[in-house]
């Protein structure tokens, strides 16, 4: 599957475990398209590495972390009165609400390889 949304950056520790960060802030239309990809990265690290979800501290392969946050935008229309030496602001419509969500997936080095050729991360 090719990630459109998720764009993860990696990073490694001392001990090898891997780390891959991505974020996305979409418009509530793209909201299922991005919802596929997080169901598609996650169920694929169930099936492939079952019963090894947890922290590396306590034994696990690889674990993950997801976060979300929704947010209204409302626009507003500046106007600068030089007779006055004053700024105005007039609230407009708000937009539609954007959903930010975050993922964090680590893993051992096994896990990473095997996460990056599944889904074409660089």
């Amino acid at each position: 599957m090719n990630l459109n949304y998720l764009d993860f950056d990696y990073s490694e520790d001392a001990d090898g475990v891997g780390t891959f960060d991505a974020m996305a802030s979409v418009q509530p239309a793209q909201i299922p398209t991005l919802h596929a990809e997080i169901v598609a990265v996650l169920a694929w690290a169930h099936q492939h590495w079952p019963d090894a979800c947890g922290p590396s501290e306590d034994g696990g392969e690889w674990h993950y972390d997801l976060h979300g946050t929704q947010e209204v935008s409302t626009p507003l229309a500046l106007r600068f009165d030089d007779s006055a030496g004053q700024l105005h602001a007039t609230a407009g419509s708000p937009a539609p609400p954007r959903t930010t969500i975050t993922l964090t997936v680590s893993g051992s080095p096994a896990f990473c390889d095997a996460l990056r050729a599944a889904f074409a991360i660089d």
